[in-house]
């Protein structure tokens, strides 16, 4: 078999060589319509992926994420989030679920009333020190792969594998659901970073500075809200003049030209990792308007949006290696 050449080798091209995950499943779950289960912010990042069925996803105040079979849910920062199986479903605590609804030996839990069947693999994940912090703080708060997005269809034999180790009782069941949920974690990590090529650029460490990498961390977080030079300069406690210098001289270009590669840079992940449609990754990256948004992402990627989304999908994936030794 030939090797798939790598024409060149930059600090992303390192980190993601050594991306890698160890998954926990917490619970392989049956639910019957109508359900839902609601889980706190805490410091653990979390995944779940939809093995049958269709359910609703909302993290925080945004509008809720339909998912259906297939879809594998990351939420890196581990942020609070509601899944049910339709709006307006009861959505407790999942603590208060299964202190009513214990797991079973093989931790499989069963909840809901006697309508549609959902089954749900749920689990955390921890990267350790494989991923630096500041290249960390750049990925989305939820990132949702689709069933038919390009890297999910060539995930397809293992999803099929975990769909019969589900459907199974045999024993070691729940290390085998971690291990596979290793590679889906994983490859999702590497194909949103690797599509976003330019982030590790964006995460080098700056000069010490804590107004300007208090700034820089907000933004991160949230690249898509309404920023301003303005606005940041008043975070920051600054004047603008000055903030524009000081963050000139930390980070190499002025606030709004960082800002907008780090939008750009994560409409790339979204294109190459969701079936979501151009005016919708637009509006998740802060662009109002699509035709803007088009212009600036072709600027930057050298082509327009669509184009690069083909292009990426259509490019050969590669297993992890612990995945690809026999």
């Amino acid at each position: 078999m030939d090797r798939i050449a790598i024409p060149r080798d930059d600090g992303l091209s390192s980190v993601l060589r050594d991306v890698s995950v160890r998954s926990v499943v917490y619970c392989l779950s049956d639910f019957t319509a109508p359900w839902g289960f609601r889980v706190e912010h805490s410091p653990v990042a979390k995944f779940h992926v939809l093995l049958h069925g269709t359910a609703l996803l909302t993290v925080g105040d945004a509008e809720p994420v339909p998912l259906t079979t297939g879809d594998l849910v990351l939420l890196p920062h581990g942020d609070g989030h509601a899944v049910a199986d339709q709006p307006g479903s009861p959505v407790p605590q999942l603590d208060t679920i299964l202190a009513g609804h214990p797991v079973d030996e093989a931790g499989r839990l069963s909840y809901g009333g006697s309508g549609s069947h959902t089954r749900l693999l749920c689990g955390g994940f921890d990267l350790g020190a494989s991923l630096p912090d500041d290249l960390a703080e750049f990925l989305p708060p939820v990132l949702t792969l689709d069933a038919d997005a390009g890297l999910v269809r060539w995930l397809e034999p293992l999803f099929a594998l975990l769909k019969e180790e589900t459907q199974a009782s045999a024993p070691g069941a729940a290390a085998i659901f971690a291990k596979l949920a290793d590679v889906f974690v994983t490859q999702a990590l590497r194909s949103y970073l690797a599509a976003a090529d330019g982030l590790a650029r964006l995460a080098l460490p700056v000069r010490p500075d804590p107004d300007i990498a208090r700034i820089l961390t907000m933004i991160r977080n949230r690249p898509e809200a309404r920023w301003s030079v303005d606005a940041m300069a008043q975070s920051a406690g600054m004047s603008r003049t000055s903030f524009n210098a000081r963050f000139r001289a930390v980070v190499g270009e002025p606030p709004m030209t960082y800002l907008t590669q780090l939008r750009l840079r994560r409409a790339a992940g979204y294109l190459t990792t969701t079936k979501k449609n151009v005016r919708q990754v637009a509006h998740l990256v802060g662009y109002d308007n699509e035709a803007s948004f088009s212009k600036a992402f072709s600027r930057l990627f050298g082509r327009p949006p669509g184009e690069y989304r083909r292009v990426q999908l259509a490019a050969p994936q590669r297993l992890p290696p612990e995945t690809a030794r026999p």
